[in-house]
């Protein structure tokens, strides 16, 4: 049985950072995990709940993209969240070459409707080719209202 691996790493500065990557296999289980450590860390940033469901929800079917779409074998699927005063981005990458393309699925399709999800609660969201060449990024940002920024 091949089951998901998942590495989560901060970036330094301890119970004040403002980063989260996690590594993620290229497998369905790996979206229940990336929500999972999401709400963990939401808690820890002490995000209200309104943005933490949203950004669950846009995580989600960002990462069910990855791993329905990616199709390169070995390859993981990591997932970035940076927290800033006015925003969470949230971050996506694989190594497939395919470029997601917001659609307007009819009422019969099963699928095709995560990136008009993403377009319609997020503040903004694109596509960037990865920083080493191969596969992309997708990306999405969240704006916090005053009250649901973190506390410090």
């Amino acid at each position: 049985m091949n089951t998901p691996s998942a590495t989560f790493t901060s970036e330094p500065s301890g119970a004040e950072s403002r980063t989260c990557v996690w590594r993620l296999a290229r497998h369905a289980r790996s979206v229940g995990r990336a929500r999972g450590r999401f709400r963990s860390q939401a808690g820890r940033w002490r995000l209200a709940e309104d943005a933490t469901e949203t950004a669950v929800l846009l995580l989600s079917e960002l990462v069910t993209n990855a791993v329905r779409h990616s199709r390169v074998p070995g390859r993981h699927v990591e997932v970035r969240c940076v927290l800033t005063e006015a925003a969470l981005r949230v971050e996506v990458s694989d190594a497939g070459h395919g470029v997601p393309v917001l659609r307007e699925a009819d009422d019969e399709d099963e699928s095709g409707r995560g990136l008009a999800l993403v377009a319609a609660l997020a503040q903004k969201w694109g596509v960037l080719p990865r920083l080493h060449g191969i596969g992309k990024t997708v990306w999405c940002e969240i704006a916090l209202r005053r009250a649901q920024r973190a506390s410090s």
